[in-house]
């Protein structure tokens, strides 16, 4: 059986945000990303697309409908489609009262590109963490190229977009993760070093090109580059802050 002009009408409208706001799906795209989502949160999965020879490659559940090579390439947003997407409702944003299980929460700051975005996620989840706190101005976490980034990683976590940072860490302070931690390329505190980090705090990753929102507060934390070079990209910085953390779970 084959989509309806009405799902591939949907199709094509969730590969914008204004598609994703008025449905409330999203796309998910690629043998990979599907995988994961198929194995570990099956009931968001409305309905899928793929070809036959992809269907054979991996168990997709639910419905599905079938269609030819030619058709799904001109369905999907990649160059080399892998022949399957599906469309996936994302998980219910977790409540405002829910407290934070991580021992810090990790913070971004209006972080726009898709991929740093999609990076940090998927970390962030290989790390362990179970949240990621957001700034509006940011890229959207079920944008398709955010989850191709992630590897679908944003189903398995809980999201929380916040206005701007001071209402994000307002928030975090209630919850009792008073003291804040802003990266910074060229001043700070060593991040090896500040035994604190991770104690009941916010670490926050700012934006590729504008870096952290000024906070009157807020403590300035830095990676050691012994090359001098300008910057890491936001990704890449997050990852270090991420598995230093780790890396502290094993001393």
């Amino acid at each position: 059986m084959k989509p309806s002009r009405k799902q591939l009408a949907l199709i094509r409208a969730l590969y914008t945000r204004h598609g994703r706001k008025k449905s409330g799906r999203c796309i998910c795209e690629g043998i990979r990303c599907c995988s994961e989502i198929y194995q570990s949160r099956p009931e968001l999965v409305e309905f899928s697309v793929a070809t036959a020879a992809a269907a054979a490659r991996i168990t997709i559940p639910g419905e599905l409908f079938l269609v030819s090579e030619t058709d799904f390439a001109a369905l999907a947003a990649t160059v080399n489609a892998q022949g399957v997407l599906a469309v996936v409702r994302p998980p219910a944003p977790p409540l405002p009262t829910d407290r934070p299980a991580d021992p810090f929460i990790l913070a971004l700051d209006q972080v726009g590109d898709p991929g740093n975005f999609g990076t940090i996620v998927r970390t962030a989840k290989a790390a362990g963490l179970t949240e990621i706190w957001y700034t509006a101005g940011a890229v959207d976490p079920y944008n398709d190229k955010v989850i191709r980034s992630a590897l679908a990683a944003q189903f398995l976590l809980k999201l929380r977009q916040f206005s701007d940072l001071p209402a994000l860490c307002a928030q975090a302070a209630q919850f009792g993760f008073p003291t804040v931690y802003l990266t910074d390329p060229h001043r700070g505190e060593n991040c090896f070093q500040q035994s604190a980090l991770y104690c009941r705090s916010v670490v926050v990753i700012g934006s590729e090109g504008n870096g952290v929102t000024p906070l009157p507060g807020g403590i300035p934390v830095t990676i050691p580059m012994p090359g001098k070079f300008e910057s890491l990209n936001a990704a890449q910085a997050a990852t270090i802050f991420i598995f230093e953390y780790v890396r502290r779970q094993f001393q």
